[in-house]
């Protein structure tokens, strides 16, 4: 059996930061220019890891995984904030997914979408991320489905640059994610994959309660950091 190549999804964040820093060079550490958005729940926990080294805001995308009618964990698209959809034409060819059972799991999960994303955001509005550096982050891809629907809708915004970060993809995915994204980081790119728990001791689903705990620890250090720099400049 392989021995896992992380202890959870924040060990992995860290190592990630560290690449992804070296990478920005002067897009890097406590720039106003940079932004990080996590895809949640399970990106959430790496792209910590990935603003704290950098000194930049953590924000949430929310991206839904449309999967295939009786084998859910089978993607065939994705859906995302901003009414984008990506369709997996191959999936949908493989496993005879008419266009109008499609729309139907995709609609379904665009509600699931809306309810989740004003859950997470209590209130608060997305950050801005027009003329931004975006650092967009998942704990792996299997398709890159998900990751794809969510550069689109970054990219719909007017971010200056797109860097999708993931500790794990296959070569497949990593493709479709160099096609989409102007920088792609990945620090495993196996083929084949198998599946993205094995690369994980603890792949253990992150709770809506880590989440929430992560996202008020990024938001008060951030508010820190810009009390300190109002200071400052007085």
């Amino acid at each position: 059996m392989r021995v896992p190549r992380f202890l959870d999804r924040r060990a992995a964040g860290a190592e990630l930061a560290a690449v992804v820093e070296r990478h920005l060079g002067d897009h890097r550490a406590d720039r106003p220019d940079t932004i990080v958005l996590a895809l949640p729940r399970n990106g959430v926990p790496v792209a910590y890891e990935i603003a704290r080294r950098l000194g930049a805001p953590l924000d949430v995308l929310v991206v839904r995984k449309i999967g295939v009618p009786g084998h859910a964990e089978l993607a065939m698209g994705a859906v995302a904030t901003g009414d984008v959809a990506i369709v997996d034409e191959r999936v949908t060819a493989e496993m005879h997914v008419s266009p109008d059972a499609f729309d139907a799991e995709a609609e379904r999960q665009r509600e699931e979408l809306d309810r989740r994303e004003r859950m997470l955001r209590a209130g608060r509005p997305p950050l801005d991320v027009h003329g931004k550096v975006v650092v967009l982050v998942d704990d792996g891809a299997a398709t890159g489905a998900t990751m794809s629907a969510a550069i689109e809708a970054v990219r719909a915004r007017g971010p200056t640059r797109i860097v999708a970060a993931l500790p794990i993809a296959p070569v497949d995915a990593r493709a479709e994610l160099d096609a989409r994204a102007d920088e792609t980081i990945c620090l495993e790119t196996p083929d084949p994959l198998f599946a993205l728990g094995a690369w994980y001791d603890d792949f253990d689903q992150t709770s809506d309660a880590e989440v929430a705990e992560l996202l008020d620890a990024a938001r008060a250090r951030d508010d820190h950091h810009a009390h300190a720099r109002e200071l400052w400049d007085r």
